[in-house]
């Protein structure tokens, strides 16, 4: 077992290719270990993890936190109601604050992009980035190419279309440029209003039509429309965009016999995919939450020196 080129994981890009493969390899171990009937490891035990959540969080909050209690890490969570933050403090207050109590290992998740940067500056613990506003969400990007991977036994020449809310979505932000590396293409499909101003920086060709290759793709990624980040109104109404944009019986019928459907959770059925869609077998978001637990704890494990020790 290898080890990570880095000691923080606050964007995709910190993360290089062998990195990317040796946490994807890392978590099919612990998925095997997640289906066992005791599924507690001794790894990290004595070890402190922090679960910073200052914006809403029930997937990956959670996840995280199961991460941390199956590798036997001390797991504390805060949120935004019971930081001090909310009294005034400081992002980096707050982070000189953690350092003095000695943990490990910290995850935020927060508003404003950039924020787990902060962290590394002011604190000795690793830190991972939960999702840091419309900017990225790296963790979520491990958990889709570990799933996409499981599915096909490569990511290498697949073709993936990620529908939807592009401009504000830091999955977008983190996926686009971790398929590129490891060899997808990738196609950005949205209204115009929904596209950033350069989604090619980040490796993505763009469309604004779903129906006109929709047969071509292997993986047709489904994004949430992200309401609370959305300032003005880029779409005329959802039922319109539902229209274009949504995926239905119909659309899944000109797709791929082998094609899949992911979504980064949670759903607005009658949106992004309707109900039928949604509750396909093609749909393989529950895998995903599946996933993310044995994908962080792979990335715990080897942030926090769990490589020298066996998975058993």
């Amino acid at each position: 077992m290898g080890a990570l080129s880095t000691e923080h994981v606050l964007t995709i890009q910190d993360l290089s290719k062998d990195d990317i493969y040796l946490i994807l390899d890392t978590a099919r171990s612990f998925k095997e270990v997640n289906d066992r009937a005791i599924k507690k490891l001794p790894t990290l035990r004595g070890r402190t993890i922090i679960n910073f959540f200052l914006e809403p969080s029930t997937r990956t909050r959670t996840s995280f936190e199961i991460a941390a209690k199956r590798l036997s890490a001390d797991a504390i969570n805060f949120s935004a109601s019971v930081s001090a933050t909310t009294k005034g403090e400081s992002l980096v207050d707050t982070a000189k604050t953690l350092d003095a109590m000695d943990c490990d290992l910290v995850i935020i998740r927060h508003a404003y992009a950039g924020s787990p940067r902060i962290l590394t500056q002011h604190m000795r613990a690793s830190v991972i980035n939960g999702g840091d506003g419309k900017h990225q969400h790296p963790t979520q990007a491990l958990l889709d190419l570990h799933t996409i991977r499981e599915h096909f036994g490569h990511i290498d020449g697949l073709k993936v279309a990620i529908v939807g809310d592009i401009a504000h979505s830091r999955v977008f932000g983190s996926l686009a440029p971790a398929l590129n590396m490891l060899g997808a293409e990738v196609t950005a499909i949205a209204p115009a209003t929904l596209l950033p101003p350069r989604p090619d920086v980040l490796g993505a060709k763009v469309s604004t039509n779903l129906d006109a290759n929709l047969g071509d793709y292997d993986v047709v990624y489904m994004l949430r429309i992200q309401k609370e980040r959305i300032e003005l109104s880029p779409i005329p109404s959802v039922r319109e965009y539902a229209t274009f944009y949504g995926l239905n019986t119909t659309r899944i019928s000109k797709m791929k016999d082998d094609a899949i459907i992911m979504h980064p959770g949670p759903i607005n059925r009658g949106v992004e995919l309707s109900s039928a869609a949604a509750d396909t077998a093609r749909n393989l978001l529950l895998y995903q939450v599946n996933a993310g637990v044995a994908v962080r704890m792979a990335l715990m494990y080897l942030l926090l020196g769990g490589q020298d020790g066996p998975i058993a």
